[in-house]
C-alpha cells in the first residue's frame, strides 16, 4: 500500500484581510464599474426597471431584461420592512410582457408607503402603466414614452376570439392608466391609434413636457426632484394622525 506523505501535500495559506479587500474591490468593479459603493443606510428603497420587462418567456441572453419574478419579492419585502419609509421607482424600459408589466404596476399602486416614479431615457409601451402607478410621477426633460396598441408574438389564431382577447387586454391597460394619471380616455386612445408618426407602427412618442401636457406624467424633473417629493410625502405620512379601531 502507498501512503501519501503528509508533508508533500500543499498547504493552503489563509487569505489575509488585505487579499479579501482586494477581491472585494475587484468584484465591485466588475459588477458596478466603480471601486466603492455608498455605505450609508437609507430609508428609501430604490427599484430600477431597466431594458425589457421579462414575463413568462425567457428572453435571449443578449437582451437587457428586468424579470418580474425578481421585482415582486422586492416590493413585498420593502412593504414589510419598517426601516423603509418610501420607494423610488426608476424606469428606463422599452416595454415587454403585458401581464408582467401590469402585475408590477398593480403592486406599486397598492403599496401603503409613499412611492414616486421617475422616467429616465424611456418608459415605453407597458412601461407607461408602471410609470403612472406611483403617488407622484416625474419624467426627465429628454425622456420619451411610446404609446401604441398591444401586439402578440408567435402563433396567432385568426379567429374573432383572438381579437376580442386583444381588445380586453388593451382595455385593462387603458383603464389602469386613466385611473392613475390625469390623462383622459379620449386623449390616450388618440395617442395610441395615431398614424403617420411611427415608421413601423401606429401610436405616438411623447417627450418629457408633452407627457406632462397630456396628463400622463405629473411633472418634468430629475432625481433630485423625485427624492425631494418622496421625502416630503414621507414627512407628511409621519405627521399624519394614526387612527385605529378596537373591536
Amino acid at each position: 500500500m502507498n501512503y501519501m506523505n503528509e508533508e508533500a501535500q500543499p498547504q493552503q495559506e489563509p487569505i489575509s484581510d488585505e487579499k479579501k479587500k482586494q477581491n472585494s474591490i475587484v468584484e465591485t468593479i466588475q459588477q458596478l464599474g466603480q471601486t466603492t459603493t455608498p455605505a450609508s443606510e437609507s430609508n428609501i428603497f430604490c427599484m430600477t426597471i431597466i431594458g425589457q420587462v421579462e414575463g413568462h418567456i425567457v428572453l435571449p441572453p443578449q437582451n437587457k431584461t428586468t424579470k418580474y419574478e425578481h421585482l415582486i419579492p422586492q416590493l413585498v419585502a420593502a412593504e414589510q420592512n419598517s426601516k423603509i419609509e418610501g420607494i423610488l421607482i426608476v424606469l428606463n424600459t422599452v416595454g415587454g410582457d403585458v401581464e408582467a408589466g401590469l402585475a408590477i404596476a398593480e403592486m406599486i399602486s397598492s403599496l401603503s408607503k409613499p412611492t414616486v416614479t421617475l422616467v429616465l431615457g424611456g418608459g415605453h409601451s407597458i412601461g407607461v402603466p408602471i410609470a403612472v402607478a406611483g403617488n407622484m410621477s416625474f419624467i426627465a426633460a429628454t425622456a420619451t414614452m411610446t404609446i401604441h396598441p398591444i401586439r402578440l408574438n408567435g402563433l396567432v389564431i385568426g379567429v374573432p376570439q383572438t381579437f376580442e382577447y386583444l381588445d380586453k387586454m388593451q382595455e385593462r391597460i387603458l383603464r389602469f392608466v386613466t385611473m392613475h394619471s390625469n390623462v383622459t380616455e379620449e386623449t390616450f386612445k388618440e395617442l395610441m391609434f395615431k398614424t403617420g408618426e411611427l415608421t413601423r407602427d401606429i401610436g405616438t412618442t411623447v417627450i418629457g413636457s408633452d407627457a406632462v401636457k397630456h396628463g400622463l406624467i405629473d411633472a418634468v424633473g430629475g432625481l433630485g426632484d423625485a427624492l425631494r417629493e418622496l421625502n416630503r410625502r414621507i414627512s407628511e405620512q409621519k405627521s399624519a394622525p394614526q387612527t385605529g379601531v378596537y373591536n
